[in-house]
């Protein structure tokens, strides 16, 4: 529901923001700097704690991001709030796929994702598709409003489930040491429940 906001660019560049060629490559371009400055975020990041907190909410700045984009009407505001938007994608993307990959067992990482590909490649076309047919009856801007309030609502629903969700990851991270206070934690109370050696 949000990534179709870049087939749905041109329309902004020339008929919203009354641009030509240069409006999209700028508004494109701005988009791209803020998913560099993500994958610099994240890139020094030491490890996966905390990137399940991060998926919601970045997802819901990539929606809010999106809902702003829509409403603007300066190309200077509409630079800015795709920085914000680019930005919130690519921590949305990376953090989804970088905890699928690490709590994946070895063997089954292929299938996993093989699925996540194709669940987020595969059903882009569709979106793109129903972003086209929606601008077309409803316009361009309230068609990326709605997306954006779709991923917003996603990103609530995903907040929802994160403590259930966390139950389940957290043996896999304890297991992989990735969470060492609780390994620690564990190792300190064998410690004190084994008798003293004579």
């Amino acid at each position: 529901m949000g990534m179709p906001y870049t087939v749905l660019m041109p329309i902004f560049a020339k008929n919203i923001l009354h641009g030509g060629s240069h409006t999209f490559g700028f508004l494109m371009g701005a988009t791209g700097i803020g998913a560099l400055i993500g994958a610099i975020y994240m890139a020094s990041k030491k490890n996966i704690v905390r990137l399940g907190s991060n998926l919601p909410l970045f997802t819901a700045v990539f929606g809010a991001g999106l809902i702003a984009f829509a409403l603007s009407r300066s190309f200077i505001l509409s630079l800015v709030i795709l920085l914000a938007t680019g930005f919130g994608m690519l921590i949305q993307m990376t953090s989804s796929n970088t905890i699928l990959q690490t709590i994946t067992d070895d063997d089954k990482r292929g299938r996993v994702m093989s699925f996540y590909t194709m669940a987020f490649m595969g059903t882009a076309p569709f979106g793109s598709l129903l972003a086209g047919a929606l601008a077309d009856t409803i316009g361009a801007p309230n068609t990326l409003i709605i997306g954006g309030v779709m991923v917003i609502i996603g990103a609530a629903v995903f907040s929802r489930k994160l403590p259930e969700l966390r139950k389940m990851v957290r043996p896999v991270y304890v297991r992989l040491g990735i969470i060492p206070e609780v390994v620690s934690g564990i190792q300190t109370t064998t410690d004190l429940t084994c008798p003293p050696e004579e």
